[in-house]
């Protein structure tokens, strides 16, 4: 079997974010980097599938020269190969141009399965995996909680509302969104970063790949939350406060 597994590099989570002057996007020269987490999910769910069905895993990943560090990492844990879409303005792609990009390269691979991961930790559009699987004519299924190989085809668990779960049979190929928290990472071991060094990583641009990717949306206007403060006062006896104050806490704050 062969899997492809899609992922970002975003910025880490503890970085210290910044606005450009034109505000429609962050600084990055002084932001720390890491793979997108829900990627990295989507990565060990494949790596846990090849494990059991064989065959191999491929990484895809689009954006700037220093993504390799992050491809890197993918193979160090356990990726066979990977191809780079080199694309500075990453951050200027909607789902539907990121998803023209990552087309182009799936289709020189003919892969069995393609994972991403639910949404991205920056723009969090969570549309990239489900636009990219109508690009390539491909059956798709979100919120994938479980992934197994049944016979010729896959065998999914869905993640619904309320504490209910779906469960799937698809025929291959096929393309998952996978959701965060469904198994434990793994990490790199020395010989996997070793080994790292010498896998396969294949770069290609858009101009190879014969695109020309065209974004219908925009950023317009990037900011920190606007903060506020107001004050209510409660009147009224004890237990009606208290009553009152439970109940906003709970519907307006939402901290309870």
């Amino acid at each position: 079997m062969k899997i492809l597994v899609a992922i970002k590099q975003v910025p880490a989570r503890d970085s210290q974010l910044r606005v450009q002057s034109s505000g429609r996007w962050i600084e990055q020269q002084d932001v720390s980097f890491e793979i997108n987490e829900p990627d990295a999910y989507a990565l060990e769910a494949g790596l846990q599938l090849s494990e059991k069905a064989g065959g191999e895993v491929v990484v895809l990943c689009a954006g700037p020269a220093g993504a390799a560090q992050t491809i890197r990492e993918a193979l160090a844990k356990g990726a066979h190969r990977a191809i780079h879409i080199e694309q500075d303005d990453l951050g200027a792609l909607d789902p539907l141009a990121a998803a023209q990009l990552l087309a182009a390269a799936v289709r020189t691979e003919a892969p069995d399965l393609i994972l991403t991961g639910l949404q991205s930790d920056d723009a969090g559009y969570g549309q990239t995996g489900v636009v990219l699987a109508e690009l390539l004519g491909l059956p798709h299924a979100t919120i994938i909680m479980q992934a197994e190989q049944s016979g010729s085809g896959i065998r999914v668990k869905r993640e619904l509302e309320d504490g209910w779960f779906q469960h799937i049979e698809m025929p291959l190929p096929a393309l998952l969104t996978i959701q965060s928290g469904i198994s434990r990472l793994r990490y790199a071991t020395l010989m996997g970063i070793k080994k790292a060094r010498t896998k396969e990583i294949r770069r290609v641009t858009a101009s190879d790949l014969g695109v020309t990717p065209a974004p219908v949306l925009s950023i317009e206007r990037i900011y920190a939350p606007e903060k506020s403060k107001q004050t209510q006062m409660l009147e009224g006896a004890a237990g009606e406060v208290a009553a009152k104050l439970v109940e906003k806490l709970k519907f307006e704050a939402r901290v309870l």
